[in-house]
């Protein structure tokens, strides 16, 4: 069959839906005709594109189509939002004249799941809808906007998608939640977690990069991502400055929209530690470095985020910090399987007691590594993406 894709990132942009988006066509384009139909790349992108309408590129069973959508930086909330008009008003208008048998449709821009809604209705084609980020859900939790009458509206539309969708697929059991909510029938929610792949051997704790990320702590609890609006990162750092004295830093790797806020809180503290993103190449010993890793939620956008950063962790077999609602997928995992602990994001005294206790008890964080491993394999990436396209297939049969 033939599958239309419709997200704004795909490569060279490498924004994380960009990159997922690439993985899923690869694995769709084993069976199935892809056609993705992005927009100019704009999102930190590996190269740049010169003005065009249309550009179409064709590799084996995948056809690249992009609409020439402006590629301003993604920095500045006027240029995103400029990059995002243009590249839906475009796209939506060529998506009508692909002749598709599904419609496929993500999460960038954040309104892409009412036009994909849309294009089905009008092609009369069925609508799958992938949820990567839930708005208006995301952005009222993360403060980006502000309860009123026009994200009301917002929010309506959304439902109507979603009960407009043949299948919404979605990352975890808290997300699926929040959907049957809104009162989606829950036979058409899908959990396709993002996965990850198991690699075949582990690096050394004791490696020279990894000792390098270590930072010359003892314990190291370590988050390795994206510093977004996401998180408890204020728990996080008043936990950290309540464990100076015990020879435990927290180390985070990587960037983000709120990493000048997270290092202003953190201040002089000298058990907070902040370092670049590393090159993908070493990333296992990113792994490898830290005693116990982090995986946080700020209360509020329980099923609205669900970190993907937790499946090779699990597949490094590390132990797991959930700093996290109760309800979060990742708090459900942990509790469920004992990889980790899970910890209210509320409570820096509880996370740093936590903490404080594992970094005691080098048997449990042993044991809770070897659990990771062992449940890694649930979330094999292969097998997820082989439900994401048994779910697309089973919602063009119906």
């Amino acid at each position: 069959m033939h599958i239309l894709l419709l997200n704004e990132y795909f490569p060279p942009d490498t924004s994380a839906t960009a990159k997922m988006a690439a993985m899923i066509v690869e694995a769709l384009a084993e069976r199935h005709r892809v056609t993705v139909l992005a927009g100019r790349p704009s999102y930190d992108p590996s190269e740049r594109h010169p003005f065009y309408l249309l550009r179409r590129e064709v590799q084996g069973n995948v056809t690249v189509e992009r609409v020439g959508s402006t590629t301003y930086p993604r920095f500045r909330m006027k240029g995103r939002v400029s990059n995002y008009l243009t590249y839906l008003s475009l796209a939506v208008t060529r998506a009508l004249a692909i002749r598709a048998d599904v419609i496929l449709s993500m999460t960038d821009p954040p309104i892409m799941g009412l036009a994909g809604a849309f294009v089905s209705k009008l092609s009369r084609r069925p609508f799958v809808y992938n949820i990567r980020d839930l708005y208006p859900d995301m952005a009222l939790g993360g403060q980006i906007v502000r309860p009123s009458h026009w994200v009301e509206g917002w929010e309506k539309l959304h439902r109507r998608a979603l009960r407009r969708a043949s299948r919404v697929i979605v990352l975890g059991e808290d997300m699926r939640d929040r959907i049957v909510a809104k009162g989606v029938d829950p036979a058409r929610v899908v959990i396709v977690r993002d996965g990850a792949q198991l690699p075949e051997s582990l690096p050394p704790a004791d490696h020279p990069a990894a000792q390098e990320i270590r930072c010359g702590f003892p314990f190291v609890l370590l988050h390795a991502g994206n510093l977004g609006f996401y998180g408890a990162w204020e728990t996080l750092i008043r936990a950290a400055k309540l464990l100076e004295n015990d020879g435990i830093g927290l180390v985070f790797v990587g960037d983000g929209a709120t990493r000048r806020q997270i290092e202003a809180s953190a201040g002089a503290s000298r058990a907070v530690r902040f370092l670049p993103f590393r090159p993908p190449q070493q990333v296992p010993y990113v792994l490898a470095a830290g005693d116990l890793h982090v995986v946080t939620v700020r209360r509020g956008l329980e099923g609205v985020v669900v970190p993907s950063k937790l499946y090779p962790i699990l597949a490094a077999g590390r132990a797991v910090l959930a700093v996290a609602p109760e309800e979060t997928d990742v708090a459900r995992i942990v509790r469920r399987t004992g990889c980790g602990v899970a910890v209210s994001p509320d409570d820096p005294a509880g996370v740093a007691e936590a903490v404080r206790a594992l970094a005691r008890d080098p048997e449990r964080i042993e044991h809770m590594g070897r659990r990771a491993r062992e449940i890694a394999v649930h979330y094999d990436r292969v097998t997820q993406l082989k439900i994401f396209t048994q779910t697309i297939e089973e919602a063009v049969a119906e």
